[in-house]
C-alpha cells in the first residue's frame, strides 16, 4: 500500500544517492513534495527536472511545494508557484504548506483549491500541522492534521481514521528513533499516509524517511 510522502528537501546534484532510494521506493510512496528553493525557484533547475520526471515514469505523484504563510501570502504569488512548478517540472499535485487552519481562512484556501485544479494538479495536500476545521476536508485529497517532533507525537492520542468528507490524512513526524514503528502509530492516530524521518533541528526534512535507503 501506498502510504509514505517523502518530503525531501536536498538537491539532487547533492544527495544522488538518496533520491536513487526514494526512486527505488516508488511502490511505497503516496507522493513526493518537489521543492527546489523553498518553491520552484526563479528559474528551472536541470536534476530537479530530470528527478521529477523519473519520478513520474516510475508512477509517483509529484507535487510542487509552495508556501501559504497560513493565509497571510498573496493569492497570486501562491498560484505563480504552482504554475512554474507545472510548466518546470512537470509536477501532478499541489503541497501547499503552512495552511490556516480556522474557518476564517477557508475562502483563500477555495481560491487556491481551485486555481491548482484549474492548472491541472490532481493532487492537493494541505498541510496545516494540525487538525483543521472540518470544513478544509472539501478542499483536498490530503490533509496534514500533525507535524511535529516524536516526543510529542506519541503523546497523541488515538483519533478515527475517517475524515466525514473522505480526504486522507496523513502526519509528518521527525526526530523518529530508529526501530520506532511510526506507521502503526500513525494509523493508530487516525492518518494513513505518513512520513517518520530522524532529523531534528531547523530542517529535519533533510533526511530520509526511515525504510527509506540509508537514512541519515
Amino acid at each position: 500500500m501506498s502510504t509514505l510522502l517523502v518530503p525531501y528537501y536536498e538537491h539532487p546534484a547533492v544527495r544522488p544517492a538518496e533520491w536513487a532510494a526514494v526512486l527505488a521506493a516508488a511502490p511505497r510512496l503516496y507522493g513526493v513534495v518537489l521543492n527546489p528553493a523553498s518553491g520552484p525557484g526563479n528559474r528551472p533547475d536541470a536534476a530537479f527536472a530530470e528527478t521529477a520526471g523519473r519520478l513520474r515514469t516510475a508512477g509517483v505523484r509529484v507535487l510542487g511545494y509552495a508556501d501559504t504563510g497560513y493565509g497571510s501570502r498573496p493569492y497570486e504569488d501562491v498560484v505563480h508557484d504552482l504554475e512554474r512548478h507545472r510548466a518546470w517540472y512537470g509536477t501532478d499535485g499541489a503541497f501547499l504548506d503552512q495552511a490556516a487552519a480556522g474557518i476564517g481562512g477557508l475562502r483563500h484556501y477555495e481560491r487556491l483549491a481551485d486555481a491548482a485544479r484549474t492548472l491541472g494538479c490532481r493532487t492537493l495536500a494541505l498541510n496545516h500541522g494540525t487538525p483543521p476545521h472540518p470544513a478544509y476536508g472539501a478542499l483536498a485529497d490530503l490533509l496534514v492534521t500533525f507535524e511535529g517532533p516524536w516526543t510529542t507525537y506519541r503523546r497523541t492520542p488515538p483519533q478515527p481514521r475517517h475524515h466525514p468528507d473522505g480526504v486522507r490524512l496523513c502526519h509528518l513526524v521527525y526526530g523518529v528513533p530508529p526501530g520506532e514503528d511510526a506507521a502503526s502509530a500513525a494509523r493508530e492516530r487516525g492518518a494513513d499516509v505518513h512520513c517518520a524521518v530522524p532529523g531534528t533541528g531547523a530542517h529535519p526534512w533533510g533526511t530520509l524517511p526511515h525504510g527509506v535507503g540509508s537514512a541519515r
